[in-house]
């Protein structure tokens, strides 16, 4: 099903704002090195629960920093609904997942320019994570 113009209004503020709430956190715990993005965020059709997938660099770091992110999620979630009181009645729930394309298309891109060859060992592109 299609998300509709509201769903999608929502989630780039959503998108915008949680970015910038991130950004604030990591420059609060001095934490150096890291670049988190918010690659998307998608809200269901009844505006309770929001999906924000995280892209994280570098991505050895990623796990780590994602654990973080959902155990600090009510706070992250009070700064947001600090944000964005005017133009939300209720804040959604916050869940977090790892955006992980980044690290497919090197993959991918790793295996087109002949460093590794895929057809002779289809091992090398692991199957994608589904969220």
């Amino acid at each position: 099903m299609e998300e509709t113009n509201r769903q999608k209004k929502i989630g780039g503020v959503l998108q915008r704002d949680l970015a910038d709430v991130i950004q604030q956190e990591l420059k609060r715990n001095n934490v150096t090195g890291i670049i988190v993005s918010v690659s998307k965020v998608k809200v269901t059709t009844d505006l309770s629960i929001a999906k924000a997938y995280v892209s994280i660099f570098p991505a050895k770091d990623a796990e780590g920093l994602l654990n973080e992110l959902k155990a600090i999620k009510s706070k992250l979630k009070h700064e947001l609904a600090q944000r964005t009181k005017n133009q939300l009645r209720k804040m959604p729930e916050l869940n977090f997942y790892l955006d992980d394309s980044l690290e497919y298309i090197e993959s991918i891109e790793k295996a087109v320019k002949g460093e590794e060859n895929p057809i002779e060992n289809p091992d090398l592109l692991d199957k994608r994570k589904k969220s």
